[in-house]
């Protein structure tokens, strides 16, 4: 069987692990759990030499001593303990011996007083072990005793429901973790690299979004409720290529990253906080793969049930309050109705400017209103408030490449879809989704000469700060996609030639 050799940093010291390319996931996982010490619900993450986020897997990549990844346990639960339950066995077991001794002859015996010191000098000494998870004593992990596994049997398929019950329970196992501080402050940044996060993980960093910016404690949301909105968020969503609950997350991440740099806290009131994060957290509920013109065009229940006007972005509202008007989801329910209805417009407006039909009027009103905005201006921060969703929305290209030009593979492959599905249907080809017309660098210059720029431009104007963290990874793109589709026409001018 074909091994693999990786090196890398865990709590201070070098460690080398070995494990087959047949290896599962899991196995794995529980690897490196017990080489940090873990507990089999902490979260773990492995960074490159880069600082860079690299999914723990059988295809991690081989390195060298020298090359090594770094290993930390991002989340835990600072009251776990990894001590054999032997140990806590026998100390209950002289505590319980010596009250009975105590009660008889009324004092400790000197022998029970040097067992009690021999257990507390052992435990210290497994404390100060480095190698204690790989010696079998994390009673989680002992069967991983060696970095070596023989092959587990394949897992069979889940159906959707008992995915959704997996993320669940791994959800509510982590939910109680301590998240670093690292990554906390990571998560307020656009580079946020969410392909190396599992689902629920990002509820967990959802929830820390949701804590971190006071919204438990100012609008009285219980943990247990927040939770259960959180996955019934996550069940809303579907699973398509690209409007699926990673584009979610994503969307929340950096509407949470541009209130924290912008530093929206000291400039508008913890509601509209509120509205702009749970709006991008619903803004795509219930996405079906398919844009406004196909649903109109293919005349779709949703299309006639809102009149051809912004189908999608009304049924993503019609959804969220769906799952709000659910009590033990209703984050909401401890508001005055006055609070719930500023809410609830609050979202309705955010959540239907996510409709590109209205981006001209939306940017073009911000533009009219931004050289004399007024944070006490009601209308100037409804606007604002629209423009921080829809630049949250479309947002992907300000992420570093690697994180970016998968997003653009997903988007692709449901534009792709879509027009396949219209061509069956002898419906009229959106244009910017032909496979038959469209390459990737295409698909993206323009898109971001007359899109992303004006849009992060004006926006930025307002927000100076946002230039290096928006405005420039956007230019930087251009210039890319610019350059791949400068080189295409050039060879296929050769070609013809």
């Amino acid at each position: 069987m074909t091994t693999k050799i990786i090196y890398f940093m865990v709590n201070g010291r070098l460690e080398q692990a070995e494990f087959g390319a047949d290896s599962s996931a899991g196995d794995v996982k529980d690897l490196f759990r017990a080489a940090a010490e873990a507990g089999p619900h902490h979260i773990l993450k492995m960074y490159d030499t880069n600082g860079d986020v690299v999914k723990i897997s059988p295809q991690l990549e081989a390195n060298s001593e020298d090359s090594y990844y770094r290993l930390e346990v991002v989340a835990s639960d600072l009251q776990s303990v990894g001590m054999p339950t032997e140990l806590d066995d026998m100390e209950s077991r002289l505590q319980h011996l010596e009250s009975k001794v105590v009660e008889d002859v009324g004092k400790t015996p000197d022998i029970i007083c040097e067992l009690k010191s021999q257990v507390e000098s052992f435990k210290r000494k497994l404390e100060s072990v480095q190698h204690l998870s790989w010696m079998g004593l994390f009673k989680e992990n002992s069967e991983h005793q060696h970095s070596k596994f023989s092959k587990k049997p394949t897992t069979p398929q889940l159906s959707v429901e008992e995915e959704r019950q997996q993320v669940r329970r791994n959800f509510t196992n982590m939910s109680s973790l301590q998240v670093t501080e690292k990554v906390r402050e990571h998560l307020k940044t656009p580079i946020f690299d969410n392909w190396q996060w599992e689902e629920a993980e990002m509820l967990v960093l959802l929830q820390v979004m949701f804590t971190d910016l006071d919204f438990l404690m100012a609008f009285h949301i219980e943990l247990d409720v927040l939770q259960n909105f959180l996955f019934e968020v996550y069940c809303h969503y579907n699973s398509i290529p690209f409007h699926n609950f990673h584009h979610c997350f994503c969307v929340t991440q950096m509407m949470y990253g541009l209130i924290w740099l912008t530093d929206l806290r000291s400039r508008l009131p913890s509601l509209d906080l509120l509205i702009m994060l749970t709006s991008a957290l619903c803004h795509d509920l219930d996405h079906p793969g398919y844009n406004n013109v196909f649903m109109i065009n293919a005349q779709t229940d949703l299309a006639i049930r809102y009149n051809d006007i912004s189908p999608l972005e009304n049924h993503h509202c019609a959804v969220a309050f769906g799952i709000l008007s659910k009590p033990e989801c209703n984050i909401l329910k401890n508001l005055s109705s006055e609070q719930y209805r500023l809410i609830r417009g609050g979202m309705i407006r955010c959540i239907l400017a996510t409709d590109m039909a209205r981006h001209n009027e939306i940017l073009n009103k911000f533009k009219t209103i931004q050289p004399v905005f007024d944070f006490n201006n009601t209308e100037h921060k409804e606007v604002l408030m629209k423009i921080m969703v829809k630049v949250s929305d479309i947002s992907n290209e300000a992420r570093p490449m690697a994180v970016a030009e998968q997003w653009l593979d997903c988007l692709l492959q449901e534009f792709f879809n879509q027009s396949d599905t219209e061509k069956l249907k002898g419906l009229p080809v959106t244009p910017f989704m032909d496979r038959d017309k469209v390459s990737k660098p295409s698909s993206q210059t323009s898109f971001i000469r007359f899109v992303l720029l004006p849009l992060f431009t004006e926006l930025t104007k307002l927000f100076p700060c946002l230039e290096q963290h928006i405005l420039e990874p956007v230019r930087r793109a251009l210039e890319y996609y610019s350059t791949l589709e400068r080189a295409g026409k050039d060879e296929e001018q050769t070609t013809k030639a």
